[in-house]
């Protein structure tokens, strides 16, 4: 989710979920330690539950990052150990660090020394010519032995030769069954899942198995779904939540709010804009909500006018309404 879940994004989705936990683009350890680290790791306090998702393979500028991290407050603490991109792979860290679980493990206990929050591992089943069914049970086993206070498992392989980032979210066959045998043979630790979940129905199915579902894609080209992740986390029927007009309105309102600091900081409209684009999928108005967004916020001076119009565009209560009508059906 690199140049996607910045804290822009996040605000946003907080607005539709309180309970949901919120995780950052990856951000490498030389990045916070030589770069620019306010941008890097400032956040709004509204953001909250979120986590620090960072990619690296030295133990000390992992541990000198997490250092530098703790004054901005962060619930958690993620090494990513599944992203495939090419970037990442010239770092020597992401997805080929499943080749050397023990170098994995080493990182996180190092990780573990400097942390005052819990520390996390997301990884692939494998890579390459790895056989996921023996290679898994090792890699997870050496993590909890480092100490790793949860494993988000990304179900499918990731070919780090031949395939592009976006093919090794497709291509891979994903392997849920793999992944609930892990829960189930490891009852004590905190497993999620991650991978292909589009919508939260098929979130519902995996937590009668697992301990957490992470979305990704999913949840940022279609945000309005996390509108039913709270229903769902406190055991309710996500299907039933009915969002109303005035709930669009408020969180309008919260978005307007926040664009108005943005802007007045420097920033321009799109920066807040272009992660709500995906707000209202199937709903009536939603092309000409998209159109607005995408043509008019991106001008050179853009305001929050822009935002106004663009929820004034969509048909909030005749949609409510349509939802209830099927609820009852």
């Amino acid at each position: 989710m690199i140049d996607w879940t910045d804290r822009h994004c996040r605000y946003l989705h907080r607005q539709l979920s309180g309970k949901a936990l919120l995780y950052t683009e990856m951000v490498v350890a030389d990045a916070i330690i030589h770069g620019p680290r306010e941008r890097l790791l400032s956040f709004s306090p509204q953001e909250h539950p979120v986590a620090l998702q960072l990619g690296g393979s030295d133990a000390g500028k992992l541990s000198e990052a997490i250092r530098i991290a703790a004054d901005y407050g962060y619930d958690e603490i993620g090494l990513n150990v599944g992203c495939p991109s090419d970037r990442v792979q010239s770092g020597t860290f992401g997805a080929c660090l499943m080749r050397e679980a023990g170098h994995v493990a080493d990182l996180v206990t190092a990780m573990k020394k400097v942390s005052s929050v819990p520390v996390t591992v997301k990884c692939r089943i494998g890579v390459d010519d790895q056989e996921p069914a023996d290679v898994l049970p090792d890699f997870l086993a050496r993590m909890v032995g480092a100490g790793a206070d949860a494993i988000w498992i990304h179900a499918r392989k990731a070919w780090l030769q031949g395939l592009s980032p976006k093919e090794n979210r497709e291509i891979p066959p994903l392997d849920y069954d793999l992944v609930h045998r892990m829960k189930r043979e490891n009852p004590n630790v905190f497993l999620g899942i991650n991978g292909g979940i589009s919508d939260l129905d098929q979130a519902k199915s995996h937590l009668a198995v697992m301990d957490g579902v992470m979305l990704g894609r999913a949840a940022y080209q279609n945000a309005g779904l996390l509108t039913g992740v709270d229903a769902m986390l406190e055991g309710l029927d996500p299907a039933a939540v009915v969002t109303t007009e005035a709930d669009w309105m408020a969180l309008r309102d919260a978005m307007i709010a926040y664009a108005e600091e943005v802007i007045a900081s420097g920033g321009r409209l799109h920066h807040v804009t272009r992660h709500m684009v995906g707000l209202f999928q199937g709903y009536a108005g939603a092309r000409r909500f998209r159109q607005i967004l995408s043509s008019e916020a991106t001008k050179l001076g853009a305001g929050t006018e822009i935002i106004t119009a663009a929820f004034a565009a969509v048909d909030l209560d005749g949609n409510a309404e349509r939802k209830r009508e099927k609820i009852a059906g």
